[in-house]
């Protein structure tokens, strides 16, 4: 992928205006805290979990799809991040096939806009630097049909390391 099809923003995820949000998800696909509770929340609680119930869960370093429901996105993919454990446990790993995953699952939906949110540096305590670093890095690397890659900060914090590993 060409780094001018990537941008950062911050912002909140579940406003993008793109056909696909990522949601960093649980291996369970039960909803939760931080960027997955804002996803479930926005897109209709009920509905998704139902949808999300259908799909019987998702391994770490996987994505699957739903519809988007009450979001302004067609889909939501939803990927689960591994949990930092001091980075010798094939956690850079699991993260850069996340990326990987739902590119080729944005791909194969025919999704040309995907916002990502800095997956694994919520309550699975990636380290911010080191997880967009294993983000841009990933991106850049994969072919993917996607034309606008879109990586939404939470806080001040992640915008500037996701801005630094871009190299702006």
């Amino acid at each position: 992928m060409d780094r001018s099809r990537i941008e950062v923003v911050l912002g909140d995820i579940t406003a993008q205006q793109v056909e696909a949000i990522v949601n960093a998800a649980n291996n369970a696909l039960a909803g939760g805290g931080g960027v997955d509770g804002a996803i479930h929340r926005a897109a209709g609680a009920e509905l998704l979990h139902a949808a999300c119930r259908e799909l019987g869960g998702c391994a770490t370093g996987d994505a699957k799809a739903t519809p988007g429901f009450a979001l302004g996105a067609e889909w939501i993919i939803h990927t689960v991040g591994p949990v930092w454990h001091g980075g010798s446990k094939g956690e850079a790993g699991l993260l850069a096939s996340c990326y990987r995953r739902c590119l080729e699952l944005a791909d194969d939906l025919g999704a040309r806009s995907v916002a990502f949110p800095a997956i694994s540096t919520g309550v699975y305590g990636y380290p911010r630097d080191l997880a967009a670093e294993v983000a841009v890095t990933t991106l850049l690397a994969t072919d993917s049909r996607v034309e606008l890659v879109r990586l939404v900060a939470f806080d001040q914090a992640n915008f500037e390391h996701m801005k630094s590993a871009l190299g702006g």
